[in-house]
């Protein structure tokens, strides 16, 4: 699926006055001859494979093998059921359930690259969170998660997924654009509001390195994980409250590009600089690996 603009999806969308995931499913089955039904299936398998991926996170108390991260999803989830959580009960499942899949990530176990392994938690935190707070259909979910893949397929048409091309910002800001004109759509906006909410979260990630320590995806992506969900949250209830975007998402995915391939190589996920460059990031890569550099 090839889709070239934001703006197409726009113009899409007016043209046959459909939603935007109409749109994307549209394309989707134009390029792979896939039927509507086929798709949709596939993508309720994988909305199930998110579920259970968050789940294990909370319930187990999950280790990677470096020992540099785990067990902070269930701590987060503790929390939440101990009291009345800062955040609020939406934003801190998404939170916990972002935190899970990291770290089930980090642990070796089976997830969803959302667009990427290292940014895996935050569309699965604010969905999975969504559904069960405010009881949306399994079918809605399907539909955001269509919505997110058109906005993702953009990008990568325009840009880059890949921490090692563009850093972060390529990576868990994809992740918190997708989700915001998901999350977007899931409450209602409209496809204005919903292009505005991806705007909105990717433009405040541009320039994110991405810096692992020892060069494994766990430190500072997990907990990065659970921080960009809220803020992918913030971005659609912004663009619902009618907040726009004064640069337009295509211009904003453009710009991210030229960011990101002017960035320096050590912090596009080479593990040379930033965060993995400090004397603790030093250390451990020392102590995983065994290896002076």
């Amino acid at each position: 699926m090839i889709i070239p603009s934001i703006e197409y999806i726009v113009q899409q969308t007016k043209e046959k006055a459909c939603p935007i995931w109409q749109v994307v499913i549209n394309e989707e089955m134009a390029d792979s001859g896939i039927t509507e039904e086929a798709i949709r299936e596939r993508l309720a398998q994988t909305y199930e494979a998110m579920k259970h991926a968050a789940a294990k996170g909370i319930t187990t108390s999950l280790r990677s093998v470096s020992g540099m991260t785990g067990g902070d999803a269930a701590k987060y989830y503790n929390h939440l059921k101990a009291g009345d959580p800062l955040l609020g009960d939406f934003c801190s499942k998404a939170v916990s359930y972002a935190l899970a899949t990291s770290e089930c990530n980090a642990s070796m176990g089976v997830i969803v690259a959302a667009p990427t392994a290292g940014s895996a938690g935050i569309m699965p935190g604010a969905f999975i969170a969504a559904q069960e707070i405010f009881g949306f259909s399994d079918r809605k979910m399907v539909n955001s998660l269509i919505t997110a893949g058109g906005v993702g397929g953009v990008i990568s048409e325009r840009a880059s997924l890949a921490g090692a091309v563009c850093g972060c910002q390529a990576e868990c800001g994809s992740a918190a654009a997708m989700t915001a004109a998901g999350i977007c759509e899931l409450f209602g906006g409209t496809v204005e509001q919903c292009m505005n909410a991806g705007a909105l979260a990717l433009k405040n990630c541009l320039g994110l390195a991405c810096d692992p320590v020892a060069g494994l995806v766990e430190v500072p992506c997990v907990k990065r994980n659970g921080m960009y969900t809220v803020f992918a949250i913030t971005a659609a209830d912004m663009a619902l409250s009618g907040i726009k975007s004064f640069i337009p998402f295509d211009e904003v995915i453009d710009s991210m590009n030229r960011i990101g391939r002017e960035m320096p190589a050590c912090i596009r996920e080479t593990g040379e600089g930033g965060l993995a460059a400090t004397p603790t990031g030093v250390a451990a890569r020392e102590k995983i690996f065994g290896e002076k550099k």
